[in-house]
């Protein structure tokens, strides 16, 4: 399994619209879902900090991640630019690799 995870700082005010766009049933999933290799999409609030959020977007493997960039690349770059207007801070924590097999 291949995950890519994201931090996000949120405005109070923003809070609605980003967890309806960045949750498992989102924008986001409903594009990566074009994918047949693409696991789901968890969202988590920070418990002590307001407005932090990460999302770990789950894959078969990294292939099948770059092979959706690839096909989707505008539609992602689209979707992205959209969505800028609902966060404060977007850093990409890393993309891991899992021993485990799903």
């Amino acid at each position: 399994m291949f995950v890519v995870v994201w931090q996000f700082e949120i405005a109070e005010e923003k809070v609605a619209a980003f967890e309806s766009a960045y949750g498992p049933e989102g924008s986001w999933a409903q594009l990566f879902g074009r994918s047949a290799e693409y696991l789901g999409t968890e969202l988590l609030r920070d418990a002590y900090a307001a407005g932090s959020y990460l999302t770990i977007d789950r894959w078969k493997s990294e292939d099948a991640f770059r092979a959706f960039r690839k096909d989707h690349d505008a539609a992602y770059e689209e979707l992205d630019r959209a969505c800028d207007v609902l966060t404060q801070k977007e850093t990409r924590v890393g993309a891991y690799v899992s021993n485990q097999s799903q």
